[in-house]
C-alpha cells in the first residue's frame, strides 16, 4: 500500500516581525551595531524558514499520534480473546492431569469425609460447577452453531444439484442471431498500481484482442506510485500505440478511492460517452484474443443485460500447496455458484475482473462508488437492483495468477470478506426499499450476504476451533462425531468435484478451509463494525507468470524491446529501493499460532477421556494452524 501523504497548511505561525534596513551604515560608530543587527535579522529569517518545518512535524506528530489511539480504540483484537482462552485452558489441562493423577474423577459417588485436601474440594466445586452452569451454555451455543452449519451445508448442496442439473440438460447462454458481426464500440480498461510483474503481458493481451481497431480503445490506468515502474508502464503503452494499437496511458497522482477511484475517474473522460461496452481486465489477467467475440455479441438485442462475466482460470495453480488449495476453491466458486447463481437467477456478485459491463448499465446505476474496498460487489448489488440481468460464461476462461505465498492469500482473503459485511450495512436499507421482488430480496439479504458472507466465516472458527477444544475441558457439551467428521468430509468431497485432479488435497483443503476461518471471521467482525482494519487495501503480489497462449507474444516483446539509460531518462530516474535486492523470510502470524496451542491442548486434554476421533481432528487441525501460523505453506515474501 502506497504512503499516505498528508498535506499541512500554516498560516503565519509566528508573525515575527522583520528589521527593515534603510540607508546606508556608517563605518566607524555603527559598523559593530549593524553587524550585531545583520546577525539578528539572519537569525530571524532563519527561525522564520524553520518554524513552520518544526510546527508541521509537531502537527504531524500529534495527527499520528491521535490516529494511532483511534485506529487502537476502533480495531477489535482477536488474539486477546485467544490468550485468554488459551491460558484457561492450559491452566485446565495441568488441574485435570493432576486431578487424573489422584483418581479424583473415578465416576463414583463421593463422600464428604473423603475430600482431604483443598485442591480436592476445589476440583469438585469446579466439577458443579461446569455441569451446571457452564456446560449448559456451551450446549446451547453448539447447537445453535450446529443449526448454522446444517442450514449452510444444505445450500451448499443445493447448490451442487442445480450445478448437476445444468450440466445433465445442457443449460447455458445462447448467443443471438448473426451476432458474428456485431461489432460495437468497446473500451477496455486494465486498472493497476506498481504492477512490475505483469503489466507487460497484460498490456500485450489487451492489445492482441481481435477487434476492429477503429472500435476499440485501450486504457492502462496506472496508479503506481513508484516513478520507475510509471516510466516502464508509459513506455510499453508508447510501444504499441506506435504499432498502431488505440492505446492511451492515463496516471493518477493521488490514489484517491483505489481501483473504485481509478475506475471512475477514467469513466469521467470526455471520449468515453463514444464507448457502449468497457471491458475491465486485473494487470495479472491474460485474455485470449478471442475474448470479446465470446462475450460482446450476447449484449446484442439484450438491451436488460448489465454484465458478462467470464470464468477464471490460474496459470500457477499446480505451483504449490497453497495454490493448488486456493484452486479447489475458486473452481467451486465459479463452476457452481456463479453459474447456478447466473442460469437460475441472472444475478451474481461480479469478480471485478475478466469481465464485460454496459457502459449505461453502469451510468444508471451511479457509476463506481468508493466507500467499500469492494466495489465490484456493490456495482453488482446495485445494478442486480436497478433490474439489469447478469450472464456468466463458464467456457469463456481468462488466464490469471493465483497468490503464491500466504500473506499474500491472507490480505487478500481479509479484504474479500470484511468489504462485503460494510456492503451489507450500506445496502441493506436500500434492498429493503426497492422494488424488486421479495423472492430476490430474501435471495439479496440472507443467501448472498448472510448465509455465505457473514454465517460461514461465524459457524466455522465458531464452531472447529473455539467450541470443539473447550469441549474437551467440559464433556457434559461433547460434540457428535457427525458434526467435526462425517458432514465435513461430505461436504469437502462436494467442494472438491469441479476440480477431480485435486482429489488427493481434501483432507488437507478440509484443514485448511478451517485455519483460514480465523482470518475470514476477523475480517468479517471488522466489516461489519467498520473497525479500521476493514479499510486496509494491499495489492497482491503477482510473479509475472505467463500463460501457454501469450507466451509466444511476450516473448517476442521482451526481443524488441530492451530498457536502456535513455528511455529511464525521459521520465526520471530509477528508484534505488526497487534495486536493492532482499532475502525471502518466513513470517510469524501470532493469530494462528494461538489456535495451533489451544488446539493442541486440547487435544492432550482428549487423551485423559479416551476421545478418538475428537483427539486425531484436533491433532490435525492443531498441526496445520502451527503450519500456517509459522508460514511453512506457500512462497516467502520479500
Amino acid at each position: 500500500m502506497p504512503p499516505t501523504s498528508v498535506v499541512v497548511k500554516m498560516e503565519n505561525p509566528n508573525n515575527f516581525s522583520l528589521v527593515q534596513f534603510n540607508g546606508e551604515i556608517s563605518e566607524k560608530g555603527s559598523k559593530v551595531k549593524s553587524t550585531k543587527q545583520l546577525a539578528g535579522l539572519l537569525i530571524l529569517r532563519l527561525q522564520r524558514l524553520a518554524s513552520p518545518v518544526f510546527n508541521s512535524i509537531i502537527i504531524l506528530k500529534q495527527r499520528a499520534f491521535f490516529k494511532r489511539r483511534e485506529q487502537t480504540r476502533k480495531t477489535w483484537k482477536i488474539l486477546s480473546f485467544l490468550k485468554i482462552i488459551l491460558i484457561l485452558a492450559f491452566l485446565s489441562l495441568l488441574f485435570e492431569i493432576y486431578a487424573h493423577w489422584k483418581q479424583w474423577n473415578l465416576g463414583h459417588m463421593i463422600r464428604p469425609q473423603e475430600v482431604t485436601t483443598i485442591a480436592h474440594a476445589v476440583y469438585l466445586q469446579w466439577l458443579s460447577i461446569r455441569a451446571d452452569y457452564i456446560a449448559p451454555a456451551l450446549v446451547y451455543l453448539s447447537r445453535f452453531c450446529i443449526v448454522l452449519f446444517l442450514v449452510q451445508s444444505i445450500d451448499r448442496f443445493v447448490q451442487c444439484v442445480g450445478c448437476f442439473w445444468i450440466k445433465c440438460k445442457g443449460l447455458k447462454p445462447v448467443l443471438p442471431k448473426k451476432a458474428n458481426s456485431y461489432y460495437p464500440m468497446v473500451l477496455v480498461q486494465i486498472p493497476m498500481c506498481n504492477e512490475k510483474e505483469v503489466y507487460e503481458q497484460s498490456i500485450s493481451a489487451a492489445c492482441n484482442l481481435d477487434w476492429p481497431r477503429d472500435r476499440l480503445l485501450i486504457q492502462v490506468l496506472d496508479d503506481s506510485n513508484i516513478k520507475s515502474v510509471q516510466i516502464l508502464i508509459r513506455n510499453e503503452v508508447n510501444r504499441w500505440k506506435q504499432r498502431g494499437i488505440n492505446i492511451i496511458y492515463r496516471h493518477r497522482f493521488l490514489r484517491t478511492g483505489y481501483k473504485a477511484g481509478n475506475l471512475n475517474s477514467s469513466m469521467s473522460c470526455d471520449y468515453v460517452r463514444n464507448y457502449e461496452f468497457v471491458a475491465l481486465f486485473d494487470a495479472d489477467f491474460q485474455p485470449n484474443p478471442d475474448f470479446l467475440k465470446q462475450t460482446v455479441p450476447h449484449f446484442k438485442d439484450n438491451p436488460q443485460l448489465g454484465l458478462v462475466q467470464a470464468r477464471w482460470s490460474f496459470v500457477n495453480k499446480d505451483e504449490n500447496l497453497l495454490t493448488r488449495l486456493q484452486n479447489i476453491n475458486l473452481a467451486f466458486h465459479f463452476e457452481v455458484e456463479q453459474q447456478v447463481n447466473g442460469i437460475f437467477l441472472n444475478f451474481f456478485g461480479f469478480n471485478g475482473t475478466a469481465g464485460v459491463w454496459r457502459i449505461k448499465a453502469l451510468e444508471d446505476t451511479g457509476g463506481w462508488l468508493e466507500r467499500t474496498t469492494v466495489e465490484d460487489m456493490d456495482i453488482a448489488v446495485r445494478a442486480h437492483l436497478r433490474g439489469w440481468k447478469f450472464i456468466f460464461l463458464n467456457d469463456v476462461k481468462v488466464s490469471c495468477e493465483l497468490p503464491e505465498s500466504y500473506q499474500a492469500y491472507k490480505k487478500q482473503q481479509h479484504r474479500w470478506h470484511s468489504g462485503p459485511m460494510q456492503l451489507f450495512r450500506l445496502c441493506l436499507p436500500t434492498i429493503i426499499t426497492s422494488k424488486i421482488s421479495a423472492w430476490k430480496k430474501m435471495n439479496l439479504v440472507f443467501l448472498f450476504f448472510l448465509l455465505r458472507k457473514l454465517i460461514l466465516p461465524f459457524y466455522s472458527f465458531t464452531l472447529f476451533c473455539i467450541i470443539l477444544p473447550l469441549t474437551m475441558f467440559i464433556p457434559e457439551a461433547e460434540l457428535p462425531i457427525w458434526v467435526i467428521c462425517y458432514v465435513p468430509v461430505f461436504m469437502s468431497l462436494l467442494n472438491i468435484l469441479p476440480a477431480p485432479k485435486s482429489f488427493p488435497f481434501v483432507i488437507p483443503y478440509l484443514m485448511f478451509e478451517n485455519t483460514m476461518s480465523v482470518t475470514k471471521f476477523n475480517a468479517m467482525v471488522s466489516g461489519l463494525f467498520q473497525l479500521g482494519s476493514s479499510y486496509e487495501w494491499v495489492v497482491t503480489k503477482k510473479t509475472g507468470r505467463s500463460s501457454d497462449t501469450n507466451l509466444l507474444e511476450t516473448g517476442k516483446m521482451a526481443l524488441e524491446k530492451s530498457i536502456s539509460e535513455s528511455d529511464i531518462e525521459l521520465g526520471g530516474e530509477v528508484d534505488e529501493k526497487e534495486e536493492k535486492i532482499n532475502k525471502k523470510r518466513n513470517r510469524i502470524y501470532r493469530n494462528e499460532l494461538a489456535l495451533a496451542c489451544l488446539l493442541l491442548t486440547a487435544a492432550a486434554r482428549s487423551l485423559l477421556s479416551a476421545q478418538g476421533v475428537h483427539f486425531y481432528f484436533l491433532l490435525f487441525q492443531g498441526l496445520s494452524f502451527l503450519v500456517v501460523g509459522l508460514d511453512l505453506i506457500g512462497e516467502q515474501v520479500v
